[in-house]
């Protein structure tokens, strides 16, 4: 599985603090709003509130997954996507947050419920989400390329 790493802010990375994970109430239950998600590259799930960094929540690290969650009162996966701009994980990545899904047996839908697709962009080097089949530069203009790309990202500070 392709690991990916931090791709966002060097300022975000460096200032953000610690989060607590999102842990079950009394019931068992699962908070019934979205929640951020990483899966590390040891396969396991981590979660935090919607509003936390997925960079924080992967202690920095490499991640196989990444995006946001939502569970039912009886905790199964009820939307799921590879939402973030910190990682801008391909979709390819299903596989990995089906695996630690499955590993802790949560039900869930078998695919992202909402999919985005990043891209870097070769003549500016921003960050974008392609909508609608536009593989057009929201910045600059420029042709975005249709093959995930960002592999070639020089490491954070």
């Amino acid at each position: 599985m392709r690991r990916y790493r931090y791709v966002g802010p060097a300022d975000i990375q460096e200032s953000a603090g610690r989060v607590e994970p999102v842990r079950l109430d009394a019931a068992g239950r699962l908070p019934d709003e979205p929640l951020t998600f990483v899966v590390g590259v040891d396969g396991w799930l981590k979660l935090a509130p919607r509003r936390s960094e997925h960079v924080v929540l992967a202690d920095g690290q490499d991640v196989l997954a990444a995006g946001e969650m939502t569970f039912d009162g009886e905790r199964r996966v009820v939307e799921v996507s590879n939402q973030s701009t910190g990682y801008c994980p391909d979709p390819d990545c299903w596989p990995a947050v089906a695996a630690a899904l499955d590993r802790l047996g949560t039900a869930h839908p078998g695919g992202f419920t909402h999919e985005l697709t990043f891209r870097r962009c070769p003549d500016c080097g921003e960050r974008n989400i392609v909508r609608d089949g536009d593989f057009t530069c929201a910045l600059c203009g420029g042709d975005l390329p249709t093959a995930w790309n960002f592999s070639s990202v020089p490491d954070q500070p």
